[in-house]
């Protein structure tokens, strides 16, 4: 166990796929480390982290309140202290990488980034791109979790990048799955389906609402379908769902730190994501036995599909394309079933413990 000291930054903590990554994997770095700093406004999340990790925070709630730029804002500050005193710490930064990263440069400390999205807009946008490239090169190391990401990456940005996926805890989310909740659907017969993801932009869950109009008023079918997650279009959601008839139907539900047990209930999970890096619900929806559809967004979904063997890909912002994909699922069940077999089979490269190694002798580098 070595005294070196890591300071993992990460300022908004939501509850989402990444925070559960940085759940995972400071936790498994805390037993080869006397002591794991994280700065953060979410001091909520305190009892998620190991005896051992130790949280930098502003003493007021009011930095944990409102939008992530007042978040960034104060853990600049906070990141800033500690390197005045902590100069020869290694930062590895989970989220706002831009401002970790010229910070701990201007300290000459070491930094460690891990992107957790393809660059879909700001790689479009010459001054953004040209300040994101810049970023990069004075990185010390780029970790991104799909092979796909690390292609684009290198494509955009000339940049090389180290790949290493999601580690996957199956045993804990399949033993999740099996502790009691109430049901989150009505009607024995009815077509299943569930999407987890936060109600913003990115995650598009406006196209699951369309589609599932579409097969409910035009081809009689019978769905439920059930949206878990927050977010600021939530109100819009609620809107489109009222205005269309949809109340008996569809339902939002508030994010869940167990979703398993939720998953478990339906027959189908879909991803309607804009971008992703690698979306942890498709790994989890598939260790749960759920059959899969998914935009083909960049990046993940493909990779973890198989290219289509492992589940149903659709054009991004298709709704028609996607409904078509819910009818193969409903009128081709031995052959999803097919696909579902291969997607499972292909969670060993998500192993937990092999990719958690790889981020210990990735760090071990730079200490």
């Amino acid at each position: 166990m070595t005294s070196k000291k890591i300071v993992i930054f990460m300022p908004s903590i939501e509850g989402y796929g990444v925070e559960k990554n940085l759940f995972i994997i400071t936790n498994y770095l805390s037993k080869y480390f006397q002591k794991i700093f994280i700065i953060t406004t979410s001091k909520k999340y305190k009892k998620r982290f190991e005896n051992k990790v130790y949280l930098i925070s502003p003493r007021s709630k009011f930095w944990d309140k409102g939008g992530r730029l007042k978040k960034y804002f104060i853990c600049i500050f906070l990141l800033i202290k500690y390197l005045i005193i902590n100069k020869n710490s290694l930062v590895f930064s989970f989220q706002a990488n831009l401002y970790a990263t010229y910070i701990t440069k201007l300290f000459g400390s070491k930094i460690i980034i891990r992107l957790n999205s393809a660059p879909y807009g700001w790689s479009k946008n010459f001054l953004k791109k040209y300040i994101f490239k810049y970023s990069f090169l004075l990185v010390d190391k780029i970790i991104v979790n799909s092979l796909e990401f690390k292609k684009d990456i290198k494509k955009r940005f000339l940049i090389n990048s180290t790949c290493i996926y999601n580690p996957l805890n199956k045993n804990e989310i399949i033993s999740k799955s099996k502790i009691f909740s109430k049901k989150i659907y009505n009607r024995k017969n009815s077509l299943k389906i569930i999407n987890v993801g936060r109600l913003v932009n990115q995650k598009n869950q406006i196209i699951i609402l369309e589609a599932v109009k579409s097969l409910v008023q035009e081809h009689k079918i019978d769905i439920e379908l059930v949206l878990i997650g927050e977010g600021n279009l939530k109100r819009y959601y609620v809107n489109f769902i009222s205005n269309n008839n949809l109340n008996k139907i569809v339902k939002i539900m508030k994010f869940n730190k167990n979703p398993y047990n939720l998953i478990i209930q339906s027959d189908l999970f879909i991803l309607s994501s804009k971008f992703e890096g690698l979306p942890n619900v498709l790994l989890e929806a598939a260790t749960l036995g759920k059959f899969i559809i998914s935009s083909n967004c960049p990046t993940g979904p493909k990779e973890i599909l198989l290219n289509g063997r492992g589940g149903l890909l659709y054009d991004t912002n298709n709704t028609n394309d996607l409904k078509n994909k819910i009818l193969f699922f409903i009128n081709n069940r031995n052959k999803s079933q097919q696909k579902l077999f291969n997607a499972k089979k292909n969670l060993h490269k998500f192993d937990y413990k092999k990719n958690l190694k790889r981020y210990l002798e990735v760090i071990n580098k730079f200490i």
